[in-house]
Order: C-alpha cells, then structure tokens, then sequence
C-alpha cells in the first residue's frame, strides 16, 4: 500500500546481507537488524502486511567471520552466531547500553520485556487488560517477530508464506525511544494525513435516530453554540428488521426508508451544517436478497437471483471485493457518506491462512480510498503491528465505569510504542455502569485531549452524552471543553503533519522525552500532547470535603506553565495537585507557542482559521510551524501547503510571525491574530510592527489566568508581524498563596473554627516553611494538607 513514495521498497541493499546456507542477517541500521533462518534456504525479499520497506541506507557495521562463529558488530549492538539452527546456544546479542547489569543480553528464544504497545480492543473491558509488546523497552532491546505475516504480492494479493521460517526484526535502540519508532516507521511504512474535520467533536450513540430528530440534535447543539464536525451514524441507518428467513439485520447497507426517506437530502443537510458522515458496517453477513442492490451485485458475482442465494462475504476474493466497494459503498460516498466505521467483531480467520479478515478489511478499504485519489480513512479495530497504516482506531465498546476510564491514558500513550497513535475510544464508555455526572465529564476533559474526540454512547433512553441531559454546572463546563477541542485544530493539524512526516507524534509517554528518568516511568497516566504540552486527566473522583479531585503529576526540570490559569510551577519532581470540576492539569514547556482557532461564537468551521490565537508561554526561546493545506485531498504531496513559523527569541524578549511559506491560496490572505502571553505579569511597554512599521493594536490583561492579550487586525499573512517586550520582568512567578489558599479553604465542607485557625497561620506567617511546619502538627485530613502545600510550593 503506497501511503508515501518510496514507502514501498521491500528488498533490502545487498551489501548489508550477511548471508549463508540457512541464514540470513540485513543490518538495517546502526540499531535494527533483521534475523532469518530458513530449512529450506529461502528467504523472504517481498513486502508483507507488517513491514513494506527494507531498503535502508547501508550503515556502518563490522563482521567477524571465524569456522564456528560469526559477528556482526556496530556501535550500538554486538550478534554472535555460532551457525545452525536459530537457538539460545547459537544465537546471541549484545546491546550496548549500562541500563542494567545483566539485562542487556539477549539469547534467542528467551523471553524479554518491554514498556507494551497496544491491543486489538477494549469491547466488554471494564479496568484494565494485557497490552501486546512493543518496540521501546527500559533494558534497551526489544524484537518484532514477522514469521507468520502474509506476504504482499503487491497491493491487490496478499498469499501466505510458502515455507516456515524465522524471521525477527532486533531492535537496539536503547532509550532513544523517538529514534525506534522513527526506524519502525521507515520499516513498516508511515501513518497517513488524517483530513482536517476528523481533528473536531464527533458525534456518536446508538440510536434510532429519524432525519428529523437527527436534524433537532444538530441544530440544538448550534443554537447552545457546541461545535461538532463528524456525524457517525449507527447501524440503524440501514434495515435491522428484515425477515427471520434473512438472517440477523446486524449486516445491512439498504437504507431504512422510514427513518430516512431520502438520504441523499439528509446527508447533503449534514453537509450544509459543516458535519462530515461515516456509517457504522458489520459486512460479516454479505449480501442477502432484501437489499436493494442484491440484484445487480448477484449478477455481476454469477449468484442465483431467481433462488434468492445470498452473496457470502468473501474479502479475500477479488472479484467479489471489487463489487463490494463498486455495489455497497462507492454509490454512497457519491450520495455524501465520507468514510466507513468498519465494525468487524467477527473472529480472525480467513481463506487466506494467517491473513485476518479485520486486517484485510482495513487495508483494502484504504487502499480504495489510495486509488480515487482521496486520504485514507476508516473507523476500525486494531489489527496487529503495522496497523497505524490504517487509522483511525476504534476501541471498542467499554463499560461505563471509573475503572474503564482510568486505564484508557495510560492505553493510548502506551500505544505510541508500537507506531499506533489515532485511537478513537467511545468518550464516556458505552454501556453498563451507573449514571455518573462527575466521570461523564471528567472522561469528556480526556476526549478532549486525546487523539481523537468521540462521544459515544448505547441506546438506552437513558445513556446519552448531549450536555443538556446533565446538571447546568456540570453541561457549562462540557460545552467550554468542547468548544475548547475545536480550537484546537490549529495545534493537532500540525502535529497530525509531524505525525505523517515521522518527526513527532501526537501523544508519547512521558519517557520519550525523559528516559533516564526514573519518575517519567510512574506516572502512566500523563502524557506529552503535541510537542508543545503535557497532560495528565484527573482520574480519581473529587474529595467530597475538598471539592477536588487529587492528580499525581511529575514535573520535570525546569519551569512549567498552566495552561488554563497560567500559574508558573517549577519542576523537579512529583507533586499532588488539586483540581475543581473545571479545570484539568494541561502544562506547557517553557517557551510554548500553540496556535489556536478563536472561538467564534455559533460559527463552527473547521477549516483554517481567519481568526487565530497564538498562545505563548515565555520562558525560553522556541519555534513552531503552523503547517496548513486545503485539510481533505492529496495535493499536499505536490507541495500544496503553507507553513507560518512562530519564534520567540526570549533573550531579546521577541515574538515573531514570519510571512507564510508556500501555497498561499490555502490559507486566508488576511488574518485577525491575537497573542496571548501567559504566565506573565500586566505587560506595560510594547512595540508591535509589520514589516519594520508600528501598527495601532488592542491589549488588555487578565489577571485570574495572568494573560496578556494584543491583538492585530487584519494582518497580511505574506507581512512579518513582531511583537517586542521593553518590560525587564515579564515572567510571574509569584503565586498568590494566601489568596489560593483563602479560595480552597471558602469552599471546603470543613468547620468553621479548623478553617479559621488555618488561615490564621497562613496570614500571620511570611515564611511558607514555617507555615508548612506547623500545618504538619495539626490534626487535619491529609488530603487538605496537601492541597494547600500544593499551593505554597
């Protein structure tokens, strides 16, 4: 599958062959080696459903070849091979690293740890389950066991191996964990542009929806001004209650004509409405005669119309897969439907051995999309190493529960070590469980600061995820999160790029970054969201005393920024914070540009903002490339995009907006930009020029979340904007202790005479050291303590 040229190489450089009678090493790089041994003296040069590329750059390594040894050498790993057959006393490596005393050897066949990777679903889960192994590893190895994978003849025909064989791919990258997976993209292919409108809310339940009810939804949620940009329609569209002679209505594609009387209106309404459509499918039961194109399909497979045979599904079979997109879902791409929720439940056996129907399924339906000229995309599950060729991921049907919601950051961040990094999880959970307002919104605060924002919900009358449906301060704050997602389409557009370039994906582990730290290991839950921010979801249910909720962070080295009241904290180590329902710990590194789309109150496009704000969080000097292009087709792959770089040159206290680069015409000619400085003190003294001028501009300061606002009109995107400080002291790093501290006590359900007595400290005492010694000696709850040391340090 050609997701980029020249993904597809599959035969590796012959000078970095070692070969024999019935083995075979490629040293691929300076820390990836690939491993065959075959009986039959064949190996393998064809491309398969994991890895589609070998052809490397020869790199530099060093063979020893002796009578009863052979060795191959680079900087990074050392394989000793006493010939025969691949076995613990044959083959060895050793990685070159110091994590451990003894873990840095690897015998073939033993098993070996690594940091996990991802799992085919989360149906029926309610908590946690075993991950599959990943690439990345703390002892510095791991492995990529590619012998049983079907070969990939070339797009169209897939065959399994002709003979058993041994074929690992070594992976010895140590901690350099974005330097693996960069080499695992290069091997197994990369991740494909998502369009823009996947980046919004969506919107998905399993109901019984009409066009009219559908359509009330819709213009409910524009009229209380919540943005959505994806409509995924459940099985309900099509025929579920056909006759008993049919079979079960769960396959279905002809659509229920009392529901939807004309599709091709209601889809094309969705359209006007800004909302892009998929239809949830499970082909599992083919084609039976009730549906309306049984005919002209049934003729076309040679199928018995007169005796009503059905039409088997059979994706392995080309010419039934032909008609299956030509009969079943080319005709409603054209009515208006943009992708397939492909809703495959039904097992992993095919007629091709070893070749899993949910991964045929997922590779033919994009490279259907490859061959019309459009980006792929689908809604599927999870189908083995290799899957991030084919997003986005669906997690699955999961219980409603906080043990459900509490394994899934850890899941997704997880997932990165194996190149999979669109997950899609059903917001909220689906179904079971209890109605629980507090978790609704705090899995809803995740979704948005996830890869992929989908509520979801099971067709009880009484499970539904619309904001109205809950308390009025509980739907406030779901509507500001939402609202807050679709700003953010700027910033994960970007990363979507860097994500398909190889360069940078969207959520990593906080290990990727810090890998000899021991504490970037203990907090699962927190994770890097883009280059720019760190997030770590509350998990755990508010203190009834409190009215908070505790969240475990680590904050590494150095100064970070919150990023919703700019409070300045300094890292070096973990510390326990508090949060009210409307808030979640999302900080950003110091010097942080992320650009958003403003908030246009009832205007909710998704397409490349007139109105941008660029948030900046000062502190050191930094860059960032807005990339933008037209956000649906491939014509970014004839340079059909624009990127405006953002510089902050902190040591000249500048703020800089160079002329956009590129494709002009996919962006707005002239935009109204605001900067937002956070984190920092009422600004007095600033210049403002476009190319070297000084223009009138707007400002203002918001001291709740410390804010400095200017704003430019009209800004030519081909002009330099630059914003320059003569303050000498910009950063506030100062924190209002007593004030906080005042606020947490206020609203605490605690008496009267502890809160008095606790106050009394903090306001009669300058020295927080002091403060915090003699709070220790107070009979209080521990969980107040902490509170309020979370706000003196």
């Amino acid at each position: 599958m050609k997701l980029r040229k020249n993904d597809v190489q599959p035969k590796a450089m012959k000078k970095a062959m070692i070969k024999g009678k019935n083995h075979r090493f490629t040293v691929l790089t300076e820390k990836l080696i690939r491993l065959e041994y075959s009986e039959h003296e064949s190996f393998e040069d064809r491309a398969t459903q994991t890895v589609i590329n070998r052809k490397f750059p020869v790199p530099k390594f060093e063979v020893v070849k002796r009578e009863d040894q052979l060795e191959i050498i680079t900087d990074h790993f050392h394989l000793y091979y006493t010939y025969g057959p691949f076995s613990k006393h044959s083959l060895w490596i050793d990685v070159k690293n110091n994590y451990s005393n003894y873990r840095n050897r690897w015998y073939y066949g033993e098993p070996f740890e690594t940091l996990k990777g991802t799992a085919r679903t989360l149906d029926q889960v309610d908590g946690s389950i075993p991950l599959d192994d990943g690439i990345q590893s703390e002892n510095g190895f791991s492995i990529i066991d590619d012998s049983k994978a079907c070969i990939l003849k070339n797009e169209e025909t897939i065959v399994p191996r002709e003979s058993e064989q041994i074929d690992l791919y070594f992976f010895a990258h140590g901690r350099d964990y974005l330097g693996g997976l960069r080499d695992f993209y290069t091997l197994t292919g990369t991740t494909p542009l998502l369009p823009r409108f996947t980046l919004g809310n969506w919107w998905s339940r399993y109901w019984k929806y009409d066009e009219e009810s559908y359509q009330n939804l819709i213009r409910r949620f524009q009229e209380d001004d919540v943005p959505f940009s994806v409509s995924v329609i459940d099985m309900d569209w099509h025929l579920v209650d056909i006759p008993e002679k049919y079979g079960s209505g769960w396959t279905g594609y002809t659509w229920n004509k009392e529901l939807f009387p004309n599709p091709d209106r209601f889809l094309q309404w969705l359209h006007d409405q800004g909302m892009h459509v998929t239809l949830n499918v499970h082909p599992a039961d083919g084609v039976r005669s009730h549906e309306e194109m049984y005919e002209p399909m049934a003729k076309e497979l040679g199928v018995d119309v007169e005796k009503e045979h059905p039409i088997p599904f059979d994706i392995t079979d080309k010419k039934f897969r032909d008609a299956y997109f030509q009969f079943l879902h080319h005709p409603e791409e054209k009515r208006g439907v943009d992708f397939w929720w492909i809703d495959w439940q039904q097992g992993t056996t095919s007629k091709i051995p070893g070749a899993d129907p949910l991964w045929l399924l997922n590779h033919f339906h994009s490279l259907d999309f490859l061959k019309r000229g459009k980006r792929p995309l689908i809604l599927s599950r999870y189908a083995g190493v290799g899957s991030h060729r084919y997003p986005i991921g669906f997690s699955g049907d999961t219980v409603i529960s906080w043990n459900s919601y509490q394994f899934q950051p850890y899941f997704t961040a997880t997932a990165t070590n194996i190149g999979y990094t669109w997950w899609s999880h059903d917001i909220g959970g689906h179904f079971e469980g209890e109605k629980d307002d507090e978790l609704a919104l705090r899995w809803l605060q995740f979704g948005v600061f996830s890869p992929i924002m989908r509520l979801h919900s099971s067709s009880s009358p009484f499970n539904s995820k619309e904001p109205w449906r809950y308390p009025e301060h509980i739907a406030k704050i779901m509507k500001k999160y939402l609202r807050l997602r679709h700003q953010f389409v700027p910033y994960l557009y970007t990363m979507n790029w860097r994500t398909h370039q190889n360069e940078h994906p969207l959520i990593m582990p906080m290990y990727y970054l810090y890998p000899l730290k021991n504490e970037a290991y203990e907090v699962p839950n927190q994770y890097f969201f883009g280059s720019e921010l760190m997030v770590a979801p509350v998990t755990e249910k508010i203190d009834r005393n409190l009215q908070l909720a505790p969240v475990t962070v680590w904050l590494p080295e150095g100064n970070w920024i919150d990023f919703f009241t700019g409070r300045v904290y300094k890292g070096g180590g973990k510390m326990k914070l508090f949060r009210g329902l409307d808030q979640m710990p999302v900080f950003a590194k110091e010097g942080a540009i992320v650009p958003l789309a403003k908030h246009v109150p009832k205007k909710h496009s998704i397409e490349n903002p007139k109105d941008l704000e660029i948030i900046v969080f000062p502190g050191k000097s930094n860059t960032f490339s807005l990339y933008e292009d037209d956000g649906h087709s491939l014509a970014y792959e004839s340079g059909h995009f624009a990127e405006t770089k953002m510089e902050f040159q902190w040591e000249k206290k500048t703020f800089i907006v160079h002329p956009a680069e590129g494709d002009w015409s996919v962006i707005p000619e002239k935009r109204n930009v605001s900067v937002l400085f956070r984190g920092v003190r009422d600004l007095k003294k600033i210049n403002v020029h476009v190319d070297g001028k000084t223009v009138p501009v707007q400002d203002g300061y918001c001291a709740k979340t410390n804010t400095y606002t200017v704003f430019v009109e009209n800004w030519d995107v081909r002009s330099k904007l630059t914003l320059e400080f003569l303050d000498e002291n910009i950063i506030k790093t100062e924190h209002d202790y007593k004030e906080a501290i005042f606020h947490l006590l206020n609203q605490a359900q605690i008496s009267f005479p502890l809160k008095d007595r606790i106050y009394k400290i903090v306001v009669e005492t300058d020295d927080k050291w002091k403060i915090i010694r003699q709070l220790r000696t107070m009979d209080m709850d521990e969980a107040l303590f902490d509170a309020i040391l979370g706000e003196l340090i």
